[in-house]
Parts: C-alpha cells; sequence; structure tokens
C-alpha cells in the first residue's frame, strides 16, 4: 500500500467517525427545534433514495432489491428502514446526543457477540470478551444518572432504552449482511428505495410539524440525515475498508463518541456530567480492546 493511499483510507475513516458523531446532535436538534421522528425519517429517506435511483436504476436488477432479492431486501428495510430511523430519532427527544452515540454503538458489538453464541455456538475470544465487559460496565456507569432518575437528566432513561433496541437491531441487520455476502451499497440502496412507500404509512399514522418548520431546517436534515449519514458516509468507510482492511477501518468507531461530546458541547451546550465522562472514557476503551482483539477464542 503506498503512503497516499494509506493516508487516504485513514482520512476516509476520520470522516465517517465525524459524520455518525454529529448526527446525533443533528437528530437533537432536530428534537429542539419542534420536529419530529416521522419528519426526520421522511426527510431521511426521501434524500437517500433520491439521490441512490439513479445508481440503482443502473446497476440493480432486478430493480429496485438486486441480488439481495424481493425477502431478504425487505427485511433489511424494515430493520434499518423507517422504524429504525423513528426509534433513534426519538430517543434523541428524550436523551442528551451524546446517549445516542455511547449507548447504541457501545452496545452493537456486544449484542452481536450474543448472537452469535446464541445462533452458532461460537465464543468470542477472551480478550474480547474482556473488551466487551468493559464496555457493558462503562455504559452502566454513563447511565447511571438516566437510570436513577436523577433532575439533570429527566426521562433520559426512556431514550436510553430506545438506544439499547437500535443496537439490537443494528446488530440483527450486520449479522444477516455478513451472512447474506451483498455489497453494503446494495444494501443500502435496497433499504432506501423500499423505505419510501412505508412512508406513507408513517405520514398517515404519526404526527407531521414539517408545514411550521423554517425550509433551512428541513435542508439541514435531509442533506445530513440523508446524504451525508445515508449515502456519504456508507461510500467513505467502504472506502476506507477498502484501503487498511476491515480491523484497522473499526478502529475510527471509538472516535464516534468524542466527536459527539465535542459537537453537542459546541453547537447544542450539552455538556456530560462528570459521572458521564468517566463512562465514556470507560466505554471508548472497552471499544479499543473490543475491536483490537480476535473475534473468536
Amino acid at each position: 500500500m503506498t503512503s497516499r493511499a494509506q493516508w487516504l483510507g485513514i482520512l476516509c475513516g476520520l470522516l465517517t467517525a465525524i459524520i455518525w458523531g454529529v448526527q446525533s446532535v443533528v437528530s437533537r436538534h432536530a428534537m429542539l427545534i419542534d420536529l419530529t421522528p416521522a419528519d426526520v425519517t421522511i426527510l431521511r429517506f426521501v434524500s437517500a433514495a433520491a439521490v441512490l435511483l439513479p445508481w440503482a436504476l443502473r446497476h440493480m436488477r432486478p430493480f429496485p432489491v438486486g441480488s439481495l432479492g424481493w425477502p431478504r431486501a425487505w427485511v433489511m428495510a424494515l430493520l434499518i428502514g423507517p422504524l429504525y430511523s423513528l426509534i433513534l430519532v426519538a430517543g434523541a427527544s428524550f436523551a442528551p446526543a451524546l446517549h445516542s452515540s455511547i449507548i447504541s454503538p457501545g452496545l452493537i458489538p456486544v449484542f452481536t457477540a450474543l448472537l452469535i453464541f446464541l445462533v452458532t455456538g461460537e465464543r468470542a475470544g477472551r480478550m474480547r470478551l474482556a473488551g466487551l465487559g468493559i464496555i457493558v460496565l462503562g455504559i452502566g456507569i454513563f447511565s447511571r444518572d438516566a437510570l436513577a432518575l436523577a433532575p439533570s437528566r429527566p426521562d433520559a432513561w426512556i431514550g436510553d432504552l430506545l438506544f439499547v433496541l437500535i443496537a439490537f437491531l443494528w446488530a440483527i441487520f450486520g449479522l444477516l449482511a455478513r451472512r447474506w455476502g451483498v455489497s453494503s451499497l446494495e444494501v443500502t440502496a435496497a433499504s432506501c428505495l423500499l423505505s419510501v412507500p412505508l412512508l406513507v404509512i408513517v405520514a398517515l399514522v404519526l404526527p407531521i410539524h414539517m408545514a411550521q418548520a423554517p425550509f433551512a431546517e428541513l435542508l439541514l436534515q435531509a442533506l445530513y440525515q440523508g446524504v451525508l449519514v445515508g449515502v456519504i458516509a456508507l461510500y467513505l468507510y467502504a472506502r476506507s475498508v477498502a484501503t487498511l482492511g476491515a480491523a484497522r477501518a473499526t478502529l475510527f468507531l471509538p472516535l464516534v463518541p468524542v466527536a459527539t461530546a465535542a459537537a453537542s458541547a459546541l453547537l447544542l451546550a450539552e455538556t456530560p456530567s462528570p459521572i458521564e465522562l468517566v463512562g465514556m472514557a470507560i466505554v471508548v476503551s472497552g471499544m479499543l480492546v473490543a475491536f483490537r482483539s480476535p473475534s473468536t477464542g
């Protein structure tokens, strides 16, 4: 690998972590200006589908599911489509932005290891188990105030539980994507395009406040949630994996909560408590140990 290619992979990994980290802040901002989870979900998938449609029309046969096929594509759309977005953004209406980027990314490898063991009986290696244990401990410390119903974090426990559910859905999605062996771009395109008709149900069932929101705020959510997170971050992460390898690319994921902490303090004036800072440091340490360790013993 040339030095230039290596630095390109590192840059892609860093940009991915920043985009994913700031997403929690953008979602939290949407809730603070009275947009609803349905508003953000509709903006996200309409914009992402619009960007991905030309590529899907050209490359995916049959359209719009490609090599996934219809049954598997619908499973993916149900896992990471509107339901996923509604839960994620609803969590942001209860808990500070940092909670999303600590709890969900931290618990994804924990749930993944648990599901692999339950389905195949395959055990994680000792060092990875140690890292996963550190993550769980850190999340427990991080969420102490929320679970104790502390006045400084009212109703944050609801958001934390929703972020736990997000981690579980993402772990299932990741395992299925790996098992079915399809490209990340095909999965994303199929999920986004199949999500569009589901948005009709979302609009009919849930409250919509888009008509009262400034156009600039709607544009922010559409571009960030749909284009940056839904398309560009996926490409950057895939490029980082292709350049550096999957193991090295995952080492950028612990930077996600760091990016969220900085952005939420700067843009939302949300600062973590000392207990949350300790919990975050433990979770990030556990992620580093888990990602650098062999997956099996």
